[in-house]
């Protein structure tokens, strides 16, 4: 699970200098799994069943754009402009096991205010990381998460959550980003986790698009961040798998 998620790092360091003005999402979606198939993975994305028996998720990558929260469908027809916000949500399957990851990038300049949000929820991320350790609970990730959110005045989405995974991308516990602490499954070596804050500008309420049944938007229209790690739970506290990345500072 280490090596899967290394080579996500790497796929989400380069989109740091890929991502700019004038490509497509699909762009990014064709460069992403041209990467992973040369490592040896697959896609684990590509294909997922619909939960409510729409059709399968078409691209290698979840691309969501501004206001889109989770679950963007790449297209040839979204062209990046300046001042863009791109959340590239990226999973593997390899040799049996899966990774998971994700970053949001800044699209050429992008506001004081949209650099806030990311930096924010990075950190946000960070926060969560430290509280995966052992005998902690799966509710203080997410009491770590909104916590720090909150406090620099944006929130937290309540509809989607981060998960456990191993040789299922989708794996117990669910692991919301709020939350009281001392609540849920206790943490205990051998877990791994995908930790995924997202977080808006706005108020917390989302809504599906009714044109792909996949894509999750802020019911107000603000922006939306999205970072996430695949940390495991050690004897001796969190351990980050793959190599981490930092697409704020790009």
């Amino acid at each position: 699970m280490d090596e899967a998620n290394r080579i996500i790092r790497g796929i989400l360091a380069d989109l740091r200098s890929f991502v700019r003005p004038g490509i497509t999402t699909l762009d990014v979606d064709r460069l992403a799994e041209e990467r992973i198939r040369a490592a040896g993975g697959v896609p684990a994305f590509k294909g997922y069943p619909h939960p409510s028996g729409g059709r399968d998720f078409p691209g290698t990558i979840c691309a969501s754009l501004n206001d889109e929260v989770v679950h963007g469908v790449p297209s040839a027809s979204t062209v990046l402009r300046e001042g863009d916000i791109l959340s590239v949500d990226l999973g593997i399957r390899r040799e049996g096991y899966f990774g998971d990851a994700a970053a949001t990038y800044p699209v050429g300049q992008i506001t004081p205010e949209a650099a806030r949000l990311l930096t924010v929820t990075q950190e946000a991320l960070m926060c969560a990381v430290a509280a995966a350790k052992p005998g902690n609970r799966v509710s203080d990730i997410g009491y770590a998460v909104q916590t720090h959110v909150e406090t620099h005045g944006f929130s937290v989405v309540r509809e989607f959550v981060g998960h456990g995974i191993g040789s299922n991308l989708h794996e117990e516990p669910q692991i919301p980003n709020f939350g009281e602490p001392g609540r849920g499954m206790r943490l205990s070596p051998g877990m791994v986790l995908a930790i995924e804050p997202m977080v808006n500008a706005g108020r917390p309420e989302v809504m599906l698009s009714a044109a792909d049944g996949w894509t999750a938007r802020t019911r107000d229209g603000s922006l939306s961040a999205h970072f996430e790690l695949s940390v495991a739970v050690t004897e001796d506290g969190p351990k980050v798998l793959g190599e981490p990345v930092s697409a704020v500072a790009a």
